[in-house]
């Protein structure tokens, strides 16, 4: 059975990190200026520049992007292949792809609960 979710549709979202979307400096500088290795800093780092993105999605589009990220977790996907196509602002590599896509996925359940 063909997959339901598409690991590519987080790209999108996270194009926002991405040296590819240089239109922003002070996000730019934000991003970099946060440890992409520290839970909390990378969760306040989505609350600032992730959720207005998050956002721009409709409501299915963000149950859609829940979904993935879930679905790919439970398989114990390694995210290579969302990482292998960008460059970040971070200052560092991620390194640890499923601890930031389990960061991601925490966050945006959170922000789904608030509303928009």
């Amino acid at each position: 059975m063909k997959d339901l979710y598409n690991i590519a549709s987080m790209c999108g979202l996270l194009f926002v990190f991405d040296i590819e979307n240089a239109d922003d400096e002070g996000r730019e500088v934000l991003i970099a200026s946060k440890n992409v290795h520290d839970e909390k800093e990378l969760a306040d780092l989505f609350e600032l520049v992730l959720k207005p993105e998050f956002f721009a999605y409709e409501q299915k589009g963000r149950e859609n992007l829940i979904n993935t990220v879930a679905y790919f977790l439970n398989k114990d996907d390694n995210f290579d292949r969302v990482f292998e196509r960008m460059t970040t602002f971070f200052d560092d590599e991620v390194v640890d792809h499923t601890k930031f896509m389990s960061v991601l996925l925490a966050c945006l359940q959170r922000y789904q609960k608030e509303g928009g």
